[in-house]
Formats: C-alpha cells, structure tokens, sequence
C-alpha cells in the first residue's frame, strides 16, 4: 500500500489517497491538489480522503491522521452487480389488429399505472439478438426491457433510470447502447438479472450548452461499428458550440466524435444507406420553409444559417437541396426514415419508409437519382393514425415485421404521451407507389400491385398542383406560384403497375401535390396522394 498527502496553500485543502500500489501521484499545482493515475490494464483500488483545515496546525494534524489510516476496503463486491433497485414486472395486453387490409397494426399496451408513476413516453427501440426481447428509452430517462413480444401478454422491467433525454437505444451483442443529450451511455448487467449494474459513460464529448432545443435525435451504428445521431440547433439563436445542428458519427471505441454534416435545425433521426450516404429529416422554421426529407452526403450543408458552420452565403444555391420539401398539411414534423429489410413484406421490401412525429403515420418515400441529385416525395400508408407521435421502428429478426414506437412532448397533433407498435404484412395485396420519375414532360409513377385500366387512365380521376417556396430567416413560408398542371394524356403499362402522366408544363418545382382516386385490379377505390419535390427533368424517355 502507498499513501500519499497533498495540501493546497497553508491552509485551506488538504487530500491524502491511499492505493494497492497503483503508480498513481497525488500532487499540487496552480493552487489545485490533483491526481495523476496512469494508463493500466490492470485494475486499481485507490481512496481519497478530503477535509479543511483552518490553519497550518490543523492541516498538520490532519495530514498525519490521514497517513495513519491503513489497508483498502475489497472493492470487487461492487463489480459484479447487486440487487435488483426495480424488481417489479409490470404485465400488459396485447391487443392484436385487423387482418382485413394490408396491414395490421397491433398495440403492446404500456404499463403507465406503474410503481414510478412513468409516463412511458417511448424515443427509441432496438431488439436482442434472437428479436424475441426489445428495448425500449424514453423521454424521461428511463429504459424498459419487454419480453413476449409473441404472446397475448408483454412483460416490462425498468433496467435504467437517470440519463438525460435519451432519444436513440442500440443493443449490440450483451450491451444496451443508449444516445442522451450529454453522452452515449452502455448499460452493463454484471449479474445477469436483466438490471443494469454500471452505467458506463462510453463517449464523453457531447457538446451540450443549457439551451433546450438541442435534441441528440436517434442511435444508428454502420459495418465498422461507428455510431451516428444527430444534433439539433438552437431554436432561432446562433450556434455556440460546433455540434450545433450537426449529423455527427462516434467512433466505434467511443474515444472521437466528428461532423458528418452540417446546417441542420431539428433533424429528428438518422438512416444510413446502403451507399453511405443517409437520410435525416429537419423540421420547418426559420431558414427552413417546410418540412425537409435530406438525402445526406458527407461535407454537406443543410441549409440552416444559424447553424454552426463557417457558410456565409444565405442564397438557395449555396445549400444541398433536400430530396423533397413537405408542408405542413401533409406532414408538420416528420421523424426517422428507415429501409425495409424484410423478405415478408414482398413488394415493399427494399424500399425507404418515413414515420410521422406530428401525425402518427408511416410513409413510403419513392425516389430517384437525377444526376447527382436525389430528388422523390412521400405517401401515406391507408392506416389509421397512431395516437402518439411515431419516430423510430426496426424490423424485428424473429419475425420480419416493423415494430415502431413514439411519444408527444412537444408540437405533433398526435398527444397520447407514448405508443408501442407492430405493423405486420398480411397476405393482402398492397397498393403504393413505390417509383416515381419526373421527365422532360411527363411524370412516371411505379406502383406495388396492379390496377385497374380503366380508371387509371381517366384524367378526372387525377389532379397535380405545384408551388414555390421561399427560404428566408422567416419562420417557414407561404406557398408561392400555386398552380394546376394540365395532364394531357395517361397511360398504363401492360402490367398495370407503371402510370405515365403527360404533363406538357412540367417544369422543376419546390412542392408537388399528385392526387388520385383509381381502383385496384379487384376493383376497390385507390385514393392518396404524393408529396414531392422535381429538382431536375430527366429527359424525355
């Protein structure tokens, strides 16, 4: 054992550590009594002792008191877990949904009468290995383990309590990785009773100031084992810190964090794809007209002048333009995107989907590549609204079907505080657009099942308008230049699932609205529309 002492002027501080033989040094510097502890693998046991002394006598005294004190405390009982702080498990139904369509919606119903009066509002799910167990954060702090996810009954267990806004949760072999306003924290269960014991503070700089709009939004992880989540701008204020706004990757052993991209306000979310690029969202408000879906590449810039960035051209030319601008009536605050990856959902499998914070819906996002531009739009699924906002869903690995989960806190029209969902494929056949491409004069809409010719082709039964928007340091924008597109003639493909739509003025557009009112191939009425964006004409072919 070897003891040291430290004492901070002649009076005032005095430390002393005691430790197994640990290179460790206790030492004053500047006015400030510090302790050095090198690098080692293995492990070490120190203690620290402080106390005032209110003249140099009593600092004496108190120094050789200290020294006097000998052997360490076996610290090893506090390393491998103890009793569980929440035992209960909490019970709840399962109410399955209407198998009638093409999908069904079923609902874990959350345990909100609960012993620590828990609103459950859900920011974040990921799975265990064998997907028969998920995890779930929320808005409060807390983590929730829910087991039976394919019986009539879920079982939920609160594993973690404390962390500052989790908005993302990611479950990598034993571990619960979870994105907080102030750090990625790993939940270690040492005993195995499925509590976290150890909280460990896996990445640290997080730049985090007092302001309360700030979000650290999602938890997604690359084949490298890098992490990403995005960080959120102050609210109309200028950056002071360079995470302000930002799409940001940790690095897979937690040591370094880096900008991705830039010029973000509020980016609920982040989907990586296949190529390496994302997808984040952003909400409307100042310097964002509408509502942003962003096809994201790394360097960019989003848009957003009070971000933190060194960009100083205000003009629309100077921005990456997103994949498509939304307004508000067809959705006010979209949430995380996500690619389907599940051979059970056929037709849609593959394809990019958008959930709904401000009006609990899912979306299909068709798009295209235009040179180097991405550029598509959104349609709802034919589904009820959530009650709560949607923002984050996984496939599940045991079963193939999208589990999703979401909260109100702030603006959504949606208010139920929380919600836990499975939205499962049935055998019905679906009808959504899933392609869509814009061309010198004319718009070609793909979709997932066949329709009927006959109302297909009829022009009544469609309707486009187009608008302008302006990007200012206004809050939003009114919609500009509104107009009806003529459509001069459409045809079908001979397998009924391709439309063309001649447009003679078409012409590249901010905002888009299609509408149609068309049957299916057995007959029932099709009505939806898509919201989308034209940056570039293809060409005519």
């Amino acid at each position: 054992m070897v003891s040291q002492n430290a004492t901070r002027a002649a009076t005032g501080l005095v430390a002393h550590f005691s430790t197994d033989g640990s290179a460790a040094e206790l030492f004053s510097e500047n006015g400030h009594v510090r302790l050095r502890i090198p690098p080692s693998k293995e492990p070490c046991q120190i203690i620290i002792r402080l106390a005032n002394a209110v003249n140099a006598q009593t600092a004496t005294m108190i120094r050789e008191k200290m020294s006097q004190v000998v052997g360490l405390d076996d610290l090893k009982q506090f390393t491998i877990g103890g009793p569980r702080n929440y035992p209960e498990v909490l019970e709840s139904e399962t109410i399955m949904g209407d198998e009638d369509g093409p999908f069904a919606v079923d609902v874990f119903v959350r345990p909100t009468d609960n012993p620590w009066s828990c609103q459950l509002r859900l920011t974040g799910l990921d799975f265990s290995p064998d997907g028969n167990t998920a995890v779930v954060s929320t808005w409060d702090g807390g983590v929730f383990r829910v087991s039976g996810l394919h019986e009539k009954t879920t079982k939920w267990n609160r594993i973690a309590a404390g962390l500052f806004q989790p908005l993302g949760i990611k479950w990598i072999d034993d571990k619960i990785y979870v994105s907080c306003r102030d750090q990625i924290c790993v939940l270690h269960d040492l005993n195995g009773d499925d509590e976290a014991d150890f909280y460990e503070c896996f990445n640290n700089d997080h730049q985090v100031t007092e302001h309360f709009h700030e979000f650290a939004m999602g938890l997604q992880t690359d084949e490298e084992g890098n992490f990403y989540y995005a960080k959120s701008a102050r609210h109309a204020l200028t950056a002071i810190v360079p995470h302000h706004g930002t799409l940001l990757k940790v690095s897979a052993d937690g040591g370094k964090t880096e900008i991705v991209a830039n010029g973000f306000r509020a980016a609920n979310g982040v989907c990586l794809n296949p190529d390496g690029s994302f997808v984040v969202t952003d909400q409307e408000g100042h310097w964002n007209p509408k509502n942003r879906i962003n096809w994201v590449k790394p360097g960019g810039f989003y848009g957003n002048m009070f971000g933190y960035h060194d960009v100083t051209d205000e003009s629309d030319e100077a921005m990456d333009p997103p994949l498509c601008w939304i307004t508000n009536s067809f959705d006010r605050s979209p949430a995380e995107l996500m690619w389907v990856d599940s051979p059970k959902w056929g037709e849609l499998n593959g394809k990019l989907l958008n959930f709904s914070y401000g009006y609990g819906k899912v979306y299909i996002v068709p798009h295209e590549k235009v040179g180097d531009q991405m550029q598509g739009g959104m349609c709802a699924f034919d589904l009820p609204q959530f009650p709560t906002g949607v923002m984050r869903g996984r496939f599940n690995p045991s079963d193939g079907q999208l589990y999703c989960c979401g909260m109100f806190a702030w603006s959504s029209s949606q208010q139920q505080p929380g919600g836990f969902y499975r939205i499962r494929r049935t055998d019905k056949p679906v009808y959504l657009p899933i392609g869509l491409s814009a061309y010198a004069d004319k718009i070609r809409i793909q979709f997932s099942g066949p329709l009927d010719p006959d109302s297909t082709v009829e022009p009544d039964n469609w309707a486009i308008t187009s608008w302008d928007l302006k990007r200012t340091a206004k809050y939003g924008s009114d919609h500009y230049n509104e107009k009806r597109l003529e459509i001069n003639n459409i045809t079908i493909s001979d397998d009924r699932k391709s439309v063309e739509l001649l447009i003679p003025d078409l012409k590249p557009t901010w905002g888009m609205e299609i509408n149609y009112s068309i049957k299916t191939a057995e007959g029932k009425r099709l009505q939806n529309k898509i919201h989308n964006t034209i940056h570039d004409l293809g060409g005519n072919h």
